[in-house]
């Protein structure tokens, strides 16, 4: 509870004191006035400025205005009429500022929350100087800079790991408690907590570029970006209220007049002025005003305690309504990582074959060489290589230890007159002649992320009816993929305007199945993240360009979340029109009972707090979504 909330408190509790002891106080008259003004002007004095403000601006048509009317009108009826109670116009003034009270703290225990999942914001960044660490402020630190981390300390800016090894805690960022193993050579990303060992780490962006910058940006500014139930609710609002001022006045004015003038009844002004008060309390729409917004942002922040980042309360309602997902496949639903699959045709042991590989291709920087590398698993001894011969499109030539070794393509065998045997495997292929003769062939291919065909039936049950998987790898391989996986379609070869013109094809074919999300994580899919309906991002290790393009952030870079960030969606969406179909119900219902005359103020207040405080607690539900 902030300072704010705890005054607004002692004035709640004061005033309700005051009504207490002036309801037992045999009091009557002006002194009897004066003092009922007390407990009402505590309870309610910045309502009215509020009020007065309004009119100043000439934005008249507020919830503050309705309550200074009708309180005030309450009052100068009960002078009116002499009755001298003044009970029920500081009562309302009361029951609306505790609802008020109650709003402003769940909101504030909303952002706390928010706050606390993503309180990732480092302090400062400990800089070796003369032998001494200093703290100073991460903007200052320099790409290229080492700074030092030490265990419990969170990891202020982007880089790699230089010296130092460690377990992070990377819950804030992913949303999973599964800590992560880091040393020499990692990259390592800023909002981790360093758990264990020291780290020295080489910075590689500006604070203002690293991720921590980029996620609270996100966060911070996802309130501004609106969606279409809260623009209809801001619209609404703007409609609604002016009018039912009118009804009141009419309430209040023609009723009576008419009573006399065309059916020669009395007036009974007294009456119909209550009434209009009543039903200017009834009609105040806060519930709706407040529960809206805060539905969604509460649901922002459900979606970020789970690892997954949403720009903004107008994509988390795309998303809801998401039926086709289309996937990028390197990086995506694979780890763009290759790795040694298979081994076949081999005349000696399988590690002897991948040493030979190892050290012919030794002095290669590409993917293929450094897979054959890992595969190895041991430090290279480059004294062992003589006579390297790369051919470019073929593979390389190289004595290993004094002998000949030829690794590369089937073009590398024939022209060296080696008869080789074909792979029927999907992958790149590694055929290899060790002393002249054909040793068998060795199958290299991306790896297929742990989670992705589960990912896919999770989309199924989560209510998508097409998954698509698009790619600029060869056909085999992306069927061979799309197969394993589940994916309906499959669409391979293409260049980055080729999956934009896809995309497109499929957004025309889409327009009457909800909305399409493309997912992919490289700079070349920023295009076509823009493009779809919802563009959802690789946090972890995607692109800065596909980050900044896409509507949607997945932390972890888990497929799995595509899925759970549609249900959170959905349930966000949900308890909105719960909210709009509960709030706009009942004041309608207790409207039509006031200008009836079937209920009186106590129900007026109840249409008011008590749906507003009522809608706040279900809108307060979308930050639950764990069990998702």
């Amino acid at each position: 509870m902030n300072k704010k909330q705890k005054i607004m408190l002692i004035r709640i509790l004061t005033a309700a004191a005051l009504l207490a002891v002036l309801h037992v106080l045999p009091v009557t008259g002006w002194m009897r006035f004066g003092l009922y003004l007390i407990p009402y002007l505590i309870a309610g004095y910045d309502i009215l400025r509020k009020a007065l403000k309004g009119i100043q601006n000439r934005q008249v048509f507020d919830e503050n205005f309705l309550m200074a009317v009708a309180t005030v009108g309450a009052i100068a009826l009960a002078l009116y009429e002499r009755s001298g109670d003044y009970t029920e116009a500081i009562a309302v003034m009361l029951f609306y500022q505790i609802g008020e009270w109650f709003q402003s703290y769940a909101v504030g225990r909303s952002r706390r929350n928010i706050s606390e999942l993503m309180d990732i914001r480092p302090d400062y960044a400990n800089v070796e100087q003369d032998g001494k660490l200093e703290q100073v402020d991460p903007d200052e630190v320099s790409i290229g800079t080492v700074i030092v981390v030490q265990p419990g300390e969170k990891v202020p800016i982007d880089g790699t790991v230089v010296e130092g090894a460690s377990t992070l805690n990377t819950a804030a960022l992913t949303g999973e408690s599964l800590p992560r193993e880091v040393r020499e050579g990692d990259e390592i990303i800023s909002g981790c907590v360093n758990m264990t060992g020291l780290l020295k780490i080489r910075t590689t962006r500006e604070f203002g570029e690293s991720t921590v910058s980029k996620i609270l940006d996100l966060v911070e500014n996802a309130s501004s970006r609106k969606s279409r139930s809260e623009d209809f609710i801001s619209r609404f609002a703007r409609v609604y209220t002016p009018a039912v001022c009118f009804a009141a006045l009419a309430l209040a004015i023609l009723v009576p007049l008419a009573r006399t003038l065309l059916l020669g009844l009395p007036a009974g002004w007294s009456v119909w002025v209550y009434r209009a008060l009543t039903f200017l309390v009834a009609s105040c729409p806060c519930a709706l005003v407040i529960s809206i917004p805060l539905s969604f942002f509460a649901g922002i922040g459900g979606a970020s305690n789970a690892g997954v980042l949403v720009k903004g309360s107008n994509y988390l309602e795309t998303l809801s309504q998401t039926k086709t997902v289309v996937f990028d496949k390197t990086g995506t639903l694979t780890q763009g990582v290759f790795e040694v699959n298979g081994i076949h045709h081999h005349e000696m042991e399988n590690e002897k074959l991948v040493e030979y590989a190892a050290l012919a291709e030794s002095a290669s920087s590409h993917p293929i060489s450094k897979s054959l590398q890992r595969a190895y698993g041991r430090e290279i001894d480059r004294s062992r290589v003589t006579d390297v011969q790369e051919i470019s499109g073929s593979g390389v030539i190289a004595k290993v230890d004094g002998v000949e070794v030829a690794a590369g393509n089937d073009k590398l065998m024939d022209r060296l007159g080696v008869p080789y045997i074909p792979c029927h495997s999907v992958g790149t292929i590694i055929h290899m002649a060790v002393g002249g003769k054909y040793a068998g062939h060795i199958v290299i291919s991306d790896v297929v992320k742990p989670h992705a065909r589960e990912a896919v039936q999770a989309l199924r049950s989560a209510g998508v009816h097409r998954t698509v998987m698009l790619t600029g790898d060869a056909k085999p391989v992306a069927d061979q993929v799309a197969q394993s996986l589940g994916i309906d379609q499959v669409y391979a070869e293409l260049l980055p305007a080729g999956k934009v013109e896809k995309v497109e094809e499929l957004l025309l074919d889409n327009s009457e199945r909800g909305k399409l999300a493309f997912v992919g994580d490289g700079i070349n899919d920023a295009p076509v993240l823009s493009r779809a309906d919802i563009g959802i991002a690789m946090g972890a290790m995607g692109s800065d360009a596909a980050i900044e393009a896409a509507d949607v952030v997945l932390m972890d870079d888990d497929p799995a979340k595509i899925a759970k960030a549609i249900r959170i969606s959905r349930k966000c969406l949900r308890i909105v029109y719960e909210n709009i179909v509960f709030a706009i119900g009942i004041k309608l219902a207790c409207l039509v009972l006031v200008a009836l005359g079937f209920a009186n103020m106590w129900l007026a207040i109840f249409a008011d707090v008590g749906v507003m405080i009522l809608a706040v607690l279900n809108a307060i539900r979308a930050l639950f979504v764990k069990k998702l």
